[in-house]
């Protein structure tokens, strides 16, 4: 019976519903329960997917979606922050682990180029995987977490080198260091146009793009996926364009809108991704490859981060950095199953291996899943024997997330008074505004900023509001402030909560549900004005002093000077 694309896919989503439930009610993590359903749905059992390639087109947008907000969060700054590490501790293991693959195959009876490719495979590991986990864990922007990234950087771009090499060695023109030196500028010449646009013209025009949303959101998916199709185009992952991307964006005042915009989006198609990775998990007769298949897995999920882990101890950071960095680099890449699919296709390896491969990324990736989740209490389990990793000079560290002790949402409607209140208290604080010619303002003013909507959640737990010492609201929208006195009074109930309210009615509902204070501002309008009044009397020459100052007051901070 002929099967949609769409019934094909409705069906494999419904199965990978069920089976996401299962490791929900066992307390799995959900990426497990999505590989599964792919091996599932894939050619070794069901075999549901007849339209693979559509389901591959799905599963590209999912990645590049992940990147490109994985990249919005990354600063370029940050890169210079780990590159040293980086480049140096990427470098080494892939080296390192590439000559323990290499070894392991010589040792248990593969021919030189099969133990080649092994070892080329387990040196990589899944910037998906990493990314993703990291992503859940909201901790990206930690220390370690740019580590990790910074490595995977190092290793996206050493991957394209390998591709390159056996594609180009499975051609009769074979391979060319002049190939390498081709990708690599053609690498520089995409990388620093992206940078310069993003640098030097995008911040002239976010007004522009900024002002609607519905362009907000087409752009960012635009500049996304274009970039990342530029860099695939030129001979790199697809994965690394897009990272790319969202890092030449970071600096932005509109990213934190752009990444809560499209992580509904990304949640869906990175489920297809995990899926279709499942699918990919053909097995064979493995009987007489579990030796090579219990060693390759060790060499991954114990070696590979030990590795990591000596480098960076060696490099002078801590035991805890140093151990949660490696960790997140226990498994084999989805690249190291298409390099060896494409080199048993040109003939270079046989079948056998790349069952032993895909053995070995089902195991590893099961494993640094739980190993990724459950970093903390195994650091704290292990911390003892891991100071032999740690010198006695390591870096002074800041692993706290950001958070703010004061935060304001919208500026328009007495704001300015608040962030003068603010900075007099000398504490960390933030305005939260969704208007572009706001934050033009702010920006001018050098005000800490971030672009973004009050109902956004996932921003919400960004700043910390479960930190949060004051909050105010001006804005004039009854459900948004409702919202945030609700969610306070749940995650933070000792934070002081002063909203806005249009009538009394709306004032009393917010002080029901918790909220501080309520500014009603035509009571404290005519409250202010009886005041001066009862002080001053009916003096005509007082009000007059008193209409310069305040229009003074509106013409320095809310609006143009009017016409005479």
């Amino acid at each position: 019976m002929h099967t949609s694309v769409f019934g094909e896919l409705s069906l494999i989503i419904a199965i990978g519903t069920g089976i996401a439930l299962l490791m929900r009610l066992i307390r799995q993590p959900l990426i497990i329960g999505h590989i599964l359903t792919g091996v599932l749905v894939g050619p070794t059992v069901l075999h549901l997917v007849k339209s693979a390639d559509t389901i591959e087109v799905f599963s590209n947008i999912g990645i590049a979606l992940l990147l490109f907000i994985i990249g919005l969060g990354l600063n370029p700054r940050v890169i210079r922050e780990v590159g040293k590490v980086a480049a140096i501790a990427g470098t080494l293991q892939v080296v390192i682990s590439l000559l323990l693959g290499f070894g392991t195959g010589m040792a248990l009876g593969l021919n030189r180029s099969e133990s080649l490719f092994l070892g080329v495979a387990l040196s990589f590991s899944s910037t998906i995987i990493i990314l993703k986990l990291l992503s859940d864990k909201k901790e990206q922007t930690r220390l370690y977490g740019k580590v990790a990234t910074g490595l995977l950087l190092v290793q996206d771009v050493l991957a394209a080198a390998a591709l390159l090499f056996v594609t180009a060695n499975s051609s009769e023109s074979g391979f060319s260091g002049g190939q390498l030196f081709s990708l690599l500028v053609k690498g520089l010449v995409i990388g620093g146009g992206m940078f310069l646009i993003g640098h030097l013209l995008l911040p002239k025009a976010h007004r522009l793009i900024a002002g609607s949303q519905e362009f907000l959101f087409l752009f960012a998916i635009g500049w996304g996926f274009g970039c990342a199709a530029l860099f695939e185009q030129a001979g790199f992952s697809l994965e690394i364009g897009a990272l790319l991307a969202g890092i030449s964006l970071a600096s932005l005042p509109y990213t934190q809108e752009i990444s809560a915009r499209l992580r509904p989006l990304r949640d869906f198609f990175i489920i297809v991704f995990f899926i279709s990775l499942g699918t990919r998990l053909v097995f064979h007769d493995i009987t007489s490859l579990i030796p090579l298949i219990v060693i390759s897995s060790l060499v991954v999920i114990l070696l590979k981060p030990l590795i990591v882990m000596l480098i960076m101890g060696l490099m002078g950071y801590t035991k805890r950095t140093s151990f949660k960095t490696a960790v997140t680099m226990g498994q084999v890449s989805e690249f190291s199953l298409v390099f060896v699919i494409i080199g048993n296709r040109v003939g270079l390896v046989s079948a056998n291996l790349v069952a032993i491969v895909t053995m070995v990324a089902l195991i590893s990736i099961a494993a640094s899943t739980y190993f990724i989740l459950y970093a903390d209490k195994l650091f704290i389990a292990l911390q003892k024997p891991l100071g032999m990793f740690e010198r006695h000079k390591v870096h002074a560290e800041h692993e706290l997330r950001t958070h703010y002790d004061l935060v304001l949402f919208g500026y328009l409607k007495g704001g300015h008074e608040f962030v003068k209140l603010f900075q007099s208290l000398r504490k960390r604080y933030v305005v939260v505004d969704y208007d572009p010619e706001v934050i033009d303002t702010l920006e001018r003013q050098k005000v800490n900023y971030i672009y973004g909507d009050a109902t956004d959640i996932e921003l919400l737990e960004e700043i910390g509001l479960e930190f949060t010492k004051l909050v105010v609201s001006t804005v004039t929208d009854y459900e948004a402030n409702a919202f945030l006195v609700k969610l306070l009074d749940g995650i933070n109930p000792r934070a002081v909560v002063i909203c806005h309210a249009e009538s009394a009615v709306e004032a009393s509902q917010l002080y029901a549900l918790g909220a501080s204070y309520v500014m009603v501002p035509h009571y404290i309008g005519s409250e202010k004005i009886s005041a001066f009044i009862k002080r001053a009397g009916l003096n005509k020459s007082e009000f007059k002093k008193y209409r310069e100052k305040h229009l003074a007051y509106l013409q320095a901070h809310l609006a143009p000077t009017p016409e005479p």
